[in-house]
C-alpha cells in the first residue's frame, strides 16, 4: 500500500512531471544573475538629486532676477508708454485669448530687461548720441591721446551744445582738460585727431597765441587756449554710444 502514496515522476529531455504539474528546464535552472550593488545605485541617486538641485537653482536665479528687473524705477515718459502698451495688450488679450495674455506678459519682460542696457560703459557720460570719459589723473597730450583707446579717441568738438556741455562738467570740477586739437601738422594750421581741419573754434580772446612752442589745445572753463604739449592736464575721451539692440 505504500506504493499508491508514493508521488509519479516521469523525465524527459525538454520537460519534468511532478503530481501531475509541468515544469519547463528553464524554470528548473537555478538563476545566475546578479542584484545590482548598492553603492552603483546611490550613484545613480546622486547624480539625479545633483540635476534635480541644479535645476532648482536656475529657476530661482530667474525668478531673482525677473523680481529685481520688475523693481527698476522707470522714467515718467516711460511709464505713460509702458501704460499705453498695457492698455493695448490687455483689449487684445481679453479678445483673442490665454495665448495673447502670455505674449503680454513676455512682451512687458523684454521691455524691462531693455530698461537694464546701458549705451555707455560705467564711468562715461552720454550726451547726444556719444559717450565721454573724464579723465581722473593727468598727463600730456601725445598720452592722453594713447590713453583714449577700445574705439575712443581725445574728444572732437563739433557743435555749440557739445562744448556747452563739456564746459559745464569742466567748470563744475575746476578741470583744464587736453581736447583733440592740435598744430602738429603745420604750424598755425589747426587740426583734430581725426586729421579734419577745425571748422567751429571756442577761443579765448587773444587764442592761440603760440607762446613758448605751444601747439597743443586745452579746454579751461568755457574757452579754448593753446599751451606746451609736454604741460600735464586731464583730458576727455570721446567714442559713439552704442545702441541698446532690440530683445
Amino acid at each position: 500500500m505504500a506504493g499508491e502514496h508514493e508521488p509519479k515522476v516521469s523525465r524527459g529531455p525538454e520537460k519534468d512531471t511532478f503530481e501531475g504539474q509541468r515544469f519547463t528546464q528553464k524554470d528548473l535552472e537555478v538563476s545566475t544573475h546578479r542584484p545590482v550593488s548598492f553603492p552603483v545605485l546611490r550613484a545613480h541617486w546622486l547624480l539625479l538629486l545633483l540635476l534635480i538641485l541644479s535645476l532648482t537653482i536656475c529657476f530661482l536665479l530667474l525668478v531673482t532676477m525677473l523680481v529685481q528687473v520688475s523693481r527698476i524705477p522707470k522714467s515718467p515718459q516711460v511709464e505713460a508708454q509702458d501704460h499705453e502698451e498695457n492698455l493695448s495688450l490687455g483689449e487684445a488679450a481679453a479678445s483673442q485669448g490665454p495665448v495673447h495674455s502670455s505674449l503680454q506678459q513676455l512682451s512687458q519682460i523684454n521691455a524691462s530687461l531693455a530698461h537694464l542696457c546701458r549705451p555707455c560703459p560705467w564711468n562715461w557720460e552720454p550726451f547726444q548720441g556719444s559717450c565721454y570719459l573724464f579723465s581722473r589723473t593727468l598727463g600730456s597730450w601725445d598720452s592722453s591721446v594713447s590713453c583714449c583707446q577700445h574705439g575712443s579717441h581725445l574728444v572732437i568738438i563739433n557743435s555749440i551744445a557739445e562744448q556747452r556741455f563739456l564746459s559745464y562738467w569742466d567748470i563744475r570740477k575746476s578741470h583744464v582738460m587736453w581736447i583733440g586739437l592740435s598744430d602738429h601738422n603745420k604750424e598755425g594750421s589747426w587740426h583734430w585727431v581725426d586729421n579734419t581741419l577745425l571748422q567751429l573754434s571756442f577761443w579765448k580772446d587773444g587764442e592761440p597765441n603760440n607762446d613758448g612752442n605751444q601747439g597743443c589745445v586745452q579746454l579751461a572753463e568755457n574757452t579754448w587756449s593753446d599751451n606746451r604739449c609736454t604741460a600735464q592736464n586731464f583730458w576727455i575721451c570721446e567714442k559713439p554710444l552704442t545702441p541698446c539692440p532690440g530683445l
